[in-house]
């Protein structure tokens, strides 16, 4: 739905976007991360045709954003970054207005606004005026004007920032509820959002991609992929757990939160402990609060990629 090919930005001699490649399927939820400045905004305005590329071609649906521009951006939803809306209109003023220039009508026309105004719960603030709402309305009103001619492709920048976390699941919710046959791009820094919606994500830095693969695979990366975090319930009993940790053959080393008494045990190379400590745990009778097998840590593998591009 989405075809890359050496996709290309520059800003006099500085390389904003350098050589991207990657293709995207339809039913793909795609984290695109990357520190601030990385060149994923700059990517997603390329994509949806805001900004040319100074070399290289992108395509939505089978229609070039160069040859045939119009018909790409028929197929495609797009939320900015800072969810740019009309400050002087009411917020259906300004839905309404989308639906006009997206050639929605009739029955059609009432039931995905009904559909969008009631899935993100803006019925409240239909007739203030834009320039009045909270960041997280605002947010809400350019993902409703995004999605309110069900696009096959939605390109997001940012897509919960501002929202509380109840809204924060809501949009995910909605996310998921559309991903099935479509290409959803969600360009952030959150890594919490990845874990919770993505079934893909690409990492890049100063323009290029470091790393493209499932959050679950991503996750593996991690020294904590198969660490176990132990939590205890009696304080005085804390060193003696870490020693004996320390001493398994499949744990390499400890980290101890003392303050919140848990013990996290690093697997040795190629080791599982979790058989380990669990048998340990039932033969010494502690008392254990909880025990907790880790998939890994995508904040410390994002650090751990985009860091050594900093190298």
């Amino acid at each position: 739905m989405i075809e890359i090919d050496s996709l290309t930005k520059n800003y006099g001699h500085h390389t904003v976007v350098d050589n991207l490649t990657f293709n995207c399927e339809p039913g793909e939820v795609l984290g695109f991360l990357g520190p601030n400045g990385a060149g994923k905004s700059t990517t997603m305005k390329m994509i949806t045709g805001f900004v040319a590329p100074t070399s290289g071609r992108a395509s939505v649906c089978g229609h070039s954003i160069d040859d045939d521009a119009l018909a790409a951006r028929q197929r495609i939803g797009y939320l900015p970054e800072g969810a740019p809306c009309y400050p002087e209109m009411t917020a259906a003023t300004f839905l309404n207005f989308i639906a006009d220039i997206r050639g929605l009508e009739g029955a059609r026309r009432k039931e995905r606004l009904d559909e969008v105004i009631g899935g993100l719960h803006l019925g409240p603030v239909l007739n203030q005026t834009i320039d009045t709402l909270s960041k997280g309305f605002k947010r809400r009103v350019g993902l409703a004007q995004a999605i309110i001619h069900d696009p096959d492709v939605l390109i997001l920048d940012e897509p919960t920032d501002g929202l509380d976390p109840n809204q924060k699941h809501e949009v995910r919710e909605l996310i998921r509820s559309m991903a099935e046959d479509k290409l959803i791009v969600i360009s952030t820094h959150v890594l919490e959002e990845v874990d919770a919606v993505c079934s893909r994500a690409i990492i890049i830095a100063h323009g290029k991609i470091l790393a493209d693969d499932s959050p679950q695979q991503l996750a593996t990366r991690s020294r904590y992929h198969d660490a176990v975090t132990v939590g205890i319930a009696d304080g005085e009993a804390f060193d003696e757990v870490r020693s004996a940790l320390n001493q398994l053959a499949s744990v390499d080393t400890t980290e101890s939160d003392r303050d919140h008494l848990r013990i996290t045990a690093i697997a040795a190379n190629g080791k599982e402990p979790w058989r380990d400590i669990s048998d340990l745990i039932a033969d010494k009778g502690w008392s254990i609060a909880s025990v907790q097998l880790e998939a890994g840590r995508l904040d410390e593998v994002f650090r751990q990629i985009t860091g050594g591009a900093e190298a």
